[in-house]
């Protein structure tokens, strides 16, 4: 039933992503059954953590993907340079990663943060599946 706002949210622009990231918060929150001790921690660090991620997720999105539009003219030359920032953005959001499960570890259990990994895959795959509905269900 959490998910079956989505459908009227995606595509909206920014007040739809504020929607799905409400949607997003409650999901994990009742996933991981965090306390109101362990949330009063768990967010900031949680916050914290994909705001970071967004960061270089829009840097790949603006120095990397947009000069893909026009691949066909890159020389080698360029291609190899744009290759190395990518495996720079890869190394940097895995090293986001691994910081953010030390971090976390220290403010839930072990078993709340796989719990935690794997709501945010399920909430990742009920998200995509509502938009392809919606997409089908528009033809």
């Amino acid at each position: 039933m959490l998910f079956l706002t989505v459908v009227s949210v995606s595509g909206q622009g920014r007040p739809g992503m504020d929607k799905i990231k409400s949607l997003k918060v409650a999901f994990i929150t009742e996933r991981v059954d965090l306390s109101s001790k362990e949330a009063a921690m768990f967010w900031p660090v949680y916050n914290e953590h994909e705001k970071a991620m967004a960061q270089i997720r829009r840097k790949e999105r603006v120095e990397i993907r947009s000069k893909m539009v026009d691949f066909e003219n890159l020389s080698e030359a360029e291609a190899n340079k744009l290759l190395d920032q990518l495996i720079e953005l890869e190394k940097e959001k895995q090293e986001l990663n691994i910081l953010f499960l030390s971090n976390i570890r220290e403010v839930i259990s072990p078993k709340k943060t796989f719990l935690l990994i794997k709501a945010e895959e399920d909430f990742k795959k009920r998200l995509l599946k509502q938009i392809q509905q919606r997409r089908q269900g528009g033809r």
